[in-house]
């Protein structure tokens, strides 16, 4: 997997996943969140991921963003 598709899937991912949790953040720290969370999203959704393709993928990362905003919004008082 390239570093141009992990910065874009990171991009989708961390747009859905700012949008449905309510955060308002910069681009930079958007393709931060979603890259982490495509990371996050793949180790626990790696099974899902090899049995229906780049669809659960893309519902992994957006899934691991949010845990990642959850836990940002918990620990570092985040809106």
């Amino acid at each position: 997997m390239g570093i141009v598709f992990l910065i874009i899937v990171g991009a989708a991912a961390g747009f859905l996943a700012t949008r449905l949790m309510g955060l308002e953040a910069d681009i930079p720290t958007t393709i931060a969140i979603g890259i982490a969370g495509a990371l996050i999203g793949g180790l626990i959704l790696r099974v899902l991921l090899a049995l229906t393709g780049f669809a659960a993928g893309l519902v992994g990362a957006v899934l691991g963003a949010m845990v990642l905003i959850w836990v940002y919004r918990l620990y570092l008082g985040g809106r």
